[in-house]
């Protein structure tokens, strides 16, 4: 029996492109940097069977009207302005059955020039605790619109010097690690968060989803990372209402107790080996019971966290 080929799932778009839009209205600018990615799905068939491109936007274009956007419709929310392009994608555009787009942003503070705290008005330092991510998926047309929102956050940094142990994990004969009642507790996190609706005030939201988040690292007295997460994931869905399920990966970040004791010097939880690798790297996630089916809303483009 002769063996059937055909073609899968396909897409393609243009990946990262780095957009800094600054306002000038007036004599004090603002300014917001970006990643964008945008990504078609739908009729593209024959530009991969035959070579065809007669349905195919280029991605060249994609990026003119990434920037196009970042001017007409502004970046004070990356979901927001996601929405608004992916929507023109799908509305704008007759062979694309489903649009994504994804977004990176990275903050930058106002330089102190005078010493009173106000900041430059034209002057900035890269900065911020992490990098803000969102993801937009329209799908169908206006009158079946279906449209999946997640915003997130990456590489935040995290540390607690006590409040966490590990003890009582399974052993065999390859088992060294010993078991902790306190112990340095630090990770670098990812974490994504869907979105029912997107009738939200994504800035404000985003604000309340990283305190909930970091308070309850600070707080939750930890007998391991994976119960942390959990907890995590917890708070963001009992403290935001638009959230419905939380997406969390978490790095663990080792500190290791240094031997001093071999120089005379007592060291007593105080001085460590940060070791970035190997690392465990533990993942979780948190969903209401009652949330939406997720569609393609986890589905990537470019595969950001």
């Amino acid at each position: 029996m002769t063996m059937a080929i055909i073609l899968g799932d396909h897409q393609y778009g243009k990946a990262e492109n780095r957009i800094v839009r600054i306002v000038r209205d007036t004599a004090r600018h603002t300014i917001a940097d970006v990643n964008v990615s945008t990504c078609l799905r739908g009729d593209f068939d024959a530009a991969h069977l035959t070579g065809d491109q007669g349905a195919v936007l280029p991605t060249d274009t994609q990026k003119q009207t990434a920037y196009a956007y970042a001017k007409t419709i502004g970046l004070e929310s990356i979901e927001a302005y996601a929405l608004a392009l992916a929507t023109h994608f799908v509305d704008d555009v007759e062979p694309v059955r489903e649009a994504r787009v994804e977004v990176e942003r990275y903050d930058w503070t106002r330089v102190d020039a005078d010493g009173t705290g106000a900041g430059h008005d034209h002057t900035w330092v890269r900065s911020g605790q992490e990098v803000r991510t969102a993801s937009v998926t329209v799908s169908g047309t206006a009158d079946a619109r279906r449209t999946w929102v997640t915003g997130g956050l990456k590489d935040l940094v995290i540390l607690k010097s006590t409040g966490s142990e590990f003890h009582g994990f399974l052993e065999d004969e390859f088992t060294v690690l010993e078991p902790t009642h306190d112990r340095v507790m630090a990770t670098a996190l990812n974490a994504k968060w869907r979105f029912d609706g997107t009738e939200v005030d994504w800035n404000a939201t985003y604000a309340a989803i990283k305190h909930a988040l970091t308070s309850t690292f600070a707080t939750q007295h930890s007998l391991a990372l994976q119960q942390t997460l959990y907890a995590m994931g917890t708070a963001v869905l009992e403290s935001v209402p638009a959230v419905v399920e939380v997406r969390l990966s978490a790095p663990n970040k080792h500190h290791f107790e240094y031997d001093l004791g071999r120089f005379g010097i007592e060291n007593h939880g105080e001085v460590f080996h940060a070791d970035d690798r190997p690392y465990g790297l533990i993942q979780a996630s948190a969903i209401r019971d009652d949330a939406p089916d997720a569609g393609p809303a986890w589905t990537p483009y470019t595969g950001l966290v």
